[in-house]
């Protein structure tokens, strides 16, 4: 009787505490969220568009775009572009008067008309090669060994425009059969200009100017 009833005893204490040593306390338990479901991934590509469904899908793949550094080669130059001014170059408005004087040549000749034996012809052209009009122009033409004044040693000229010449014949009294060394010099409005000539005259030959053509203005030859 002794062995029965401890069991007994400890069969009823194990029913009344449901089997914990320590209950818990009788307070309502606290609610806890459902657990989220967790984020399936998958392998699949994404795909871009819709597609019919025989249509191959559009897989989207990355490609690496490279990028550029500017070099040498590459490089645009940034050039300035300024606005255009005019430049305005003003002319010279003084009056700068200038000739040319070319001695072409000369022949000797007789000259019984005037009561002299040789005489000496020079061909002389006069250019003008300034920026103004030359008026009232006097040739006149000397000979080293000149004798008596010939009428034709001097020769007038009215005008001679800018970029035009004239041809003229001026003659002298000569010694017979000797070199005569000449000169010419000009006057005009605009000044003196400065003599031009040659050591010796010898025969102009077929360089002699045309006669219808001496004493005119004509435009200079370049």
């Amino acid at each position: 009787m002794k062995r029965i009833t401890p069991v007994i005893l400890f069969t009823f204490l194990l029913s009344s505490c449901n089997g914990w040593i320590i209950q818990p306390i009788p307070y309502p338990t606290p609610f806890l969220p459902p657990s989220p479901q967790p984020s399936i991934y998958t392998a699949t590509p994404i795909i871009i568009g819709v597609t019919p469904a025989s249509a191959t899908p559009i897989i989207a793949t990355a490609t690496n775009t490279p990028t550029f550094l500017p070099t040498s080669t590459n490089m645009v130059q940034a050039t300035s572009t300024g606005v255009p001014v005019n430049t305005f170059t003003p002319t010279s408005s003084v009056d700068m008067p200038a000739l040319r004087i070319i001695v072409l040549g000369c022949d000797t000749s007789l000259d019984f008309t005037h009561g002299m034996g040789e005489v000496t012809n020079a061909f002389v052209t006069l250019k003008n090669t300034g920026n103004v009009g030359l008026t009232n122009l006097v040739a006149t033409l000397y000979a080293l060994d000149e004798g008596r004044e010939h009428p034709d040693k001097i020769q007038e000229i009215a005008f001679i425009p800018v970029n035009y010449e004239v041809t003229l014949k001026l003659t002298v009294d000569s010694t017979y059969k000797q070199e005569s060394p000449i000169q010419v010099e000009v006057n005009s409005d605009q000044g003196l200009f400065p003599r031009e000539g040659l050591a010796s005259c010898r025969d102009i030959g077929l360089l002699t100017p045309n006669p219808n053509g001496l004493n005119t203005p004509v435009p200079s030859n370049p």
